[in-house]
């Protein structure tokens, strides 16, 4: 990379103004990450280590549940202490790590959501032969390939953006180091970057928005044709969900990237930033695991069972 000296960190002034407007931010943030974590932990540590849901669909929100915490790991704890400590620089380096984290979690998640749905699809469409179809070598390899591709998409995006020059203005208006902005304040004629990164982009969106039309196109013709109206009922519940999820994730993070090359950034923009970098870890394990009997179940006992363990120690020490 042949980064200049002249910028050595950059200052991330996207929620800065009063001191009770960065606190409310702040706190907000702070809630919905700490709930992103009680959420996802735990659906990490039952398909882990129960047996009973080492299967091809407990496999994808093991992995989606780990690129949501990458996520918003990546962007919430260095918002919330620059609103906290009114201190917004972020140095160059920890830059550069936020982009290629945001980016090798946004690409892997929306290629796990791809995968999903095609398990989905075979789950409802092919139901005899779902077992042949969706095989765990089959659903190791789909889950191996997001993430390199999700590592190739945040290599190739990082390398791009860090190979233009910065020396002079490095005010990003965002928060959190977001690559729009990044070409935004190059000193570069950054025009090729742009054309580039917005081609990968709209490709990616594009095949995985494809797909997933694709397979719900085969998914909803087949429910159809399920004879009993609770079976259909019960099977469009378990789809729209997740394809509301999925379009709310990929058109706020299209536009999000979008727009702020297009014109300024405005507070309708950085909402959408935080649309699409809080709300799939918020949400996701609602509407993936949470619903789900036999995850329910599990987790309750993992509760009570933790619960029981606290109360004996309890014991133990007051003796």
């Amino acid at each position: 990379m042949k980064n200049t000296s002249m910028v050595t960190e950059f200052l991330l002034s996207g929620f800065s103004g009063p001191w009770k407007l960065r606190l409310l931010q702040a706190s907000i943030f702070m809630l919905m990450y700490l709930s992103a974590l009680m959420a996802n932990s735990p659906i990490i540590t039952v398909t882990s280590l129960d047996p009973c849901f080492h299967t091809p669909v407990y496999l994808f929100l093991r992995n989606l549940s780990l690129s949501d915490l990458c996520l918003i790991s990546a962007v919430v704890p260095k918002s919330v202490v620059n609103s906290l400590t009114q201190n917004n620089s972020i140095a160059l380096l920890s830059c550069a790590t936020q982009v290629f984290l945001v980016v090798f979690s946004a690409a892997a998640e929306t290629f796990l959501l791809t995968a999903m749905f095609f398990d989905r699809y075979a789950a409802i469409g092919h139901p005899l032969h779902y077992e042949v179809i969706m095989n765990r070598n089959t659903c190791v390899q789909m889950a191996a390939v997001s993430w390199l591709n999700g590592g190739f998409m945040s290599l190739l995006h990082t390398v791009i953006t860090f190979s233009l020059s910065y020396c002079g203005l490095n005010e990003i208006q965002q928060f959190f180091c977001d690559i729009p902005q990044l070409l935004a304040v190059s000193c570069s004629d950054h025009m090729t970057a742009e054309i580039v990164l917005i081609f990968i982009n709209v490709a990616l969106d594009l095949c995985c928005f494809t797909g997933l039309i694709i397979s719900y196109i085969y998914i909803f013709s087949t429910i159809r044709n399920i004879p009993s109206t609770q079976g259909q009922t019960k099977a469009y519940s378990t789809c729209l969900p997740y394809l509301t999820v999925v379009a709310l994730f990929l058109s706020t993070a299209f536009t999000a990237y979008l727009k702020p090359i297009l014109g300024s950034t405005s507070f309708t923009d950085l909402i959408l930033s935080a649309f699409y970098i809080l709300l799939p870890p918020f949400f996701n394990p609602v509407i993936y695991s949470l619903r789900n009997k036999a995850m329910k179940t599990c987790l309750e006992k993992l509760i009570t069972r933790k619960l029981l363990k606290e109360e004996k120690i309890l014991t133990f020490i007051q003796e």
